[in-house]
């Protein structure tokens, strides 16, 4: 089994999180419905504040910043199967 930096599995984690959100979120603006997943899970379904999904958008954004940062430094993250 190929072994993973726990970093960097949370940081491509939160990335994919990201990505399928705003993608979800542009689909739903075209077809007129909120489909904004951190937004109906945690604030409309879990009943949460919305400092908390805040809170979510700040660590993809992070997540994105590094990951961006280790593609274009070209440095491995530590995902490579050992």
């Amino acid at each position: 089994m190929a072994k993973h930096k726990p970093l960097c599995l949370v940081v491509t984690l939160l990335v994919i999180i990201g990505a399928v959100n705003w993608g979800l979120s542009g689909l739903g603006m075209l077809i007129g419905s909120n489909l904004n997943v951190v937004n109906l899970l945690l604030t409309q379904t879990l009943k949460l504040p919305m400092a908390v999904e805040s809170v979510i958008y700040l660590l993809v954004g992070v997540a994105g910043l590094a990951f961006g940062g280790m593609f274009f430094s070209m440095k491995e993250c530590g995902c490579e199967k050992k």
